[in-house]
């Protein structure tokens, strides 16, 4: 009759070690499916952001990383690789509020024509987008009046993002070669 009893309490240890585990891996479930049922409510933001491409003077926004043998006599700068972090601002001129920065890149990759392959994240450091960023990859080519380029992630309020962004060239000076471009972002997130 001795034997039962150790089975017993260990039946007994087996079980409340089960309760134990099933009723916190179901209390974990429960915030796991509240936080789905948050992130089931999209919302659409739309912002509008101007993007400085600063490659003059002594502070430039950018510097040229790659260089194919044809980038120089190439009439759209074919193979040109580009490192930016570019500032983004409330407004058209840089005295107006500072709202982030683009960081990413973008390559020359038309032999007929100036497009772009863009990759850069805006990133968000003043303002209710603040710590947030904005993942965009696409295609831009620099002559349309308006260029539309995916966007395909983001961080922080923008998680989960996907959308559009258009691009408007707002200023281009010949001579130095800074460009100033107006970006509205759709933004699809949870």
């Amino acid at each position: 009759m001795a034997k039962p009893l150790p089975l017993l309490l260990l039946f007994l240890l087996f079980l409340t070690i089960t309760t134990t585990t099933s009723s916190s891996s179901s209390s974990s479930s429960s915030s796991s499916s509240e936080k789905l049922k948050k992130m089931k409510k999209k919302k659409i933001t739309h912002f509008t952001v101007y993007w400085h491409d600063i490659v003059s003077g002594p502070n430039p926004s950018g510097a040229d990383v790659a260089r194919a043998p044809i980038t120089n006599t190439s009439t759209t700068l074919f193979g040109l690789v580009r490192i930016i972090d570019n500032p983004l601002t409330k407004g058209p001129t840089m005295s107006s509020d500072l709202v982030g920065r683009a960081q990413g890149f973008y390559a020359s990759t038309s032999l007929e024509y100036v497009a772009f392959m863009m990759a850069m994240n805006f990133a968000f450091t003043s303002g209710k987008y603040n710590g947030s960023t904005v993942t965009i990859l696409g295609r831009n080519e620099a002559s349309a009046d308006v260029r539309e380029m995916p966007v395909i992630g983001g961080s922080g309020l923008f998680r989960w993002a996907q959308g559009y962004a258009q691009a408007r060239t707002s200023m281009a000076n010949l001579t130095t070669n800074d460009v100033v471009v107006k970006y509205d972002v759709h933004v699809m997130h949870y």
